[in-house]
């Protein structure tokens, strides 16, 4: 849920460095447990959305993530000395990113999770490379349709169905709750394209825009936020650390330990995480908040996972806006 926040990289990640460069600094915890922290944090985050949802309205929920993550980049960005964009223009591209790739979908996500299990929004979340894909063949004109890509979409499209048991007619389904979630997965994949147009070779480090973008989302909701919502008349206490964990894990330290993954392994390795995502949400929505799960739902989110592993493999060629938009690309968590 991802990230996931700021899907941008300027320049494919996992490439040789050029002659005369100086190598990256050799990283002190190797890759493979950052990945598995990776998809920890994430696969919890949906847990935190429906625990936060349980003391705060969710725009609270969003508002309170957002704040919390761009502190921790914040951070990041003040020890590393990095500059903030200087050009209008950039932050006028950053302000449409932030809302489809950060308020948008956070506040979705967070208003699905009061009629919707956290189980099935994480793994409504694993439909965005599905979302991604298709999308990408009409806005993109060097991302063109093959057969196993086509084929992935279909089946993804099958795992949706079994997932929300279309042959019951969706009985015991909160249409409402479910379309919310489904909305925000398809709102990140409108981000990444939107981002790829725009930002790239804007001349600001990942980190920068980064930064900034999730500076705006949470002025975006600062500005909402009062509107639909009335002041919390108390901070309770598990509530109120779930929205600080979810920011500043999942949204904050999350994205920096995702680029860190792409810079070392590359994008194709660092992607994987998606498909370890619902599962982990699946577990713990089960194991910690004791909620139900049918047959159909692990056997969907099975399929659905396979159809996106479909479309982001086309040999020899980046496979879709995830191999060149990094941070929630279908890394997202939610």
């Amino acid at each position: 849920m991802s990230v996931p926040s700021a899907p941008i990289t300027l320049t494919p990640a996992g490439t040789p460095p050029a002659p005369g460069s100086v190598p990256a600094p050799r990283r002190s915890v190797d890759w493979r447990l950052r990945f598995v922290a990776l998809s920890l944090i994430w696969g919890f985050s949906f847990l935190l959305i429906k625990v936060g949802t349980e003391g705060y309205a969710p725009f609270q929920v969003t508002f309170g993530r957002l704040l919390s993550g761009t502190a921790v980049l914040a951070v990041a960005m003040a020890v590393r000395r990095e500059r903030l964009p200087r050009s209008g223009r950039t932050w006028g591209h950053l302000f449409v990113a932030a809302f489809f790739l950060n308020a948008l979908p956070f506040s979705l996500f967070a208003y699905a999770e009061l009629t919707v299990p956290s189980t099935l929004a994480g793994i409504c979340n694993a439909t965005s490379p599905l979302w991604g894909m298709a999308l990408s063949l009409v806005a993109l004109s060097e991302d063109r349709p093959t057969r196993r890509r086509v084929a992935g979409l279909g089946l993804g499209f099958i795992g949706v169905l079994t997932v929300l048991g279309a042959w019951q007619g969706f009985s015991g389904l909160d249409l409402t709750g479910t379309s919310m979630a489904l909305l925000a997965s398809l709102s990140y994949p409108v981000g990444w394209i939107y981002v790829r147009r725009t930002l790239a070779g804007s001349g600001s480090s990942t980190l920068a825009l980064t930064g900034s973008q999730l500076f705006v989302a949470t002025i975006q909701l600062a500005v909402v936020t009062p509107i639909f919502t009335s002041a919390p008349d108390r901070f309770p206490l598990t509530p109120t650390l779930a929205v600080c964990a979810l920011g500043a894990l999942g949204t904050g330290l999350a994205v920096l330990l995702q680029y860190g993954l792409v810079d070392e392994v590359g994008p194709t390795t660092a992607q994987m995480v998606t498909y370890f995502i619902p599962v982990i949400a699946t577990a713990a929505g089960v194991a910690v908040l004791g909620e139900q799960l049918s047959w159909n739902t692990p056997v969907g989110a099975l399929v659905v996972l396979a159809g996106a592993a479909l479309t982001q493999s086309r040999a020899g060629t980046a496979a879709g806006p995830s191999r060149r938009v990094a941070g929630r690309g279908p890394l997202t968590r939610g």
